[in-house]
């Protein structure tokens, strides 16, 4: 009997060990959505592609030790901020694709990236943990003359740029003059449940394992401590424009409201009934491009950039 309870252990123990690597795997490696995976489903693949065509320029730079893929697309107003995008996990710089007929009018240049294990960008995914300094510095490098840089992001690139301005509100120069954050999440695991659940793979015991596991390697802490980006929001000093569906079942709108409550200087804008991936779609593509638009458009050079200014037509929170 005690044989079989032993054997029965083992066992137990090994699908757990397996099921906790699986998830790991699955986190770390996100699908790539590169030039090929849109040729491949006949959708556009760069800014020359879509429906007006736009020029662009491919560049790599090396970031944190990382070749990342990138584009630089010329905007409409010359004196229009520089827009930085970053993506969601799964993602790419096609995702900006959708997104530009809202910001490239009121943008002097745009540039979106693939950040480590996204898109065309070796390596694995870091979940949030290496990116900020990372579009830090990609902010610096290529900012040209004195064009505000704000920070465009979605999911986790929405989480990214909330951590990246935080960081730069201690700098001696920021750089950072607002954030645009869209379905931005707290904690580093709420939307990996959601994808494993969504993959249907179990989660209960393995899940918890994983984070802890990949918690001590990305940031030598099980519990991920100081991740929490309602804490980062506390610490910036730029305008933040959070947008998030009230049916997200990715990353809950609770999420973005504690994330607006706690930053000085942000408006949060709900957009009811959308979720995670269709808030520049299914109808609900006008009232998001509006609000991305006056926003953009009140960093214009010579705009009125006072801190307390309200620059869209909906009630701040601050």
């Amino acid at each position: 009997m005690l044989g079989l309870l032993k054997l029965l252990a083992l066992g137990f123990a090994l699908a757990l060990a397996f099921a906790t690597w699986m998830v790991m795997r699955r986190l770390r490696r996100p699908p790539r959505r590169t030039y090929g995976w849109a040729v491949a489903r006949n959708v556009p693949g760069d800014p020359s592609e879509i429906d007006e065509p736009r020029e662009f320029t491919a560049f790599q730079i090396k970031l944190g030790g990382v070749a990342c893929a990138a584009w630089d697309i010329p905007g409409d107003a010359s004196d229009g901020p520089l827009v930085v995008c970053a993506p969601g996990w799964g993602d790419s710089k096609l995702g900006v694709l959708a997104r530009l007929d809202a910001l490239l009018p009121f943008s002097s240049r745009v540039i979106a990236w693939d950040s480590p294990g996204l898109g065309e960008t070796p390596g694995t995914c870091p979940h949030g943990t290496r990116e900020p300094r990372m579009l830090l510095e990609l902010a610096r490098d290529v900012r040209t003359g004195d064009a505000p840089v704000l920070l465009y992001g979605w999911s986790l690139g929405a989480s990214t740029a909330i951590a990246t301005a935080a960081l730069d509100a201690s700098a001696d120069a920021p750089v950072v003059a607002g954030v645009v954050a869209e379905a931005p999440y707290r904690q580093a695991w709420t939307p990996a449940f959601a994808v494993i659940r969504g993959a249907n793979l179990p989660w209960r015991l393995n899940g918890p394992l994983a984070f802890a596991l990949m918690g001590l390697r990305l940031t030598g802490d099980p519990t991920w401590r100081g991740f929490d980006r309602a804490i980062h929001a506390a610490r910036t000093r730029c305008p933040i424009l959070v947008i998030h569906g009230t049916a997200d079942d990715i990353c809950p709108y609770a999420d973005a409201q504690a994330i607006a409550t706690a930053a000085p200087d942000a408006t949060l804008i709900p957009v009811a009934g959308a979720g995670h991936n269709n808030l520049w779609s299914d109808g609900f593509r006008e009232p998001v491009a509006g609000a991305v638009a006056d926003f953009l458009g009140s960093f214009a050079v010579g705009a009125d950039l006072d801190p307390q200014r309200d620059p869209i037509p909906h009630q701040p929170l601050h």
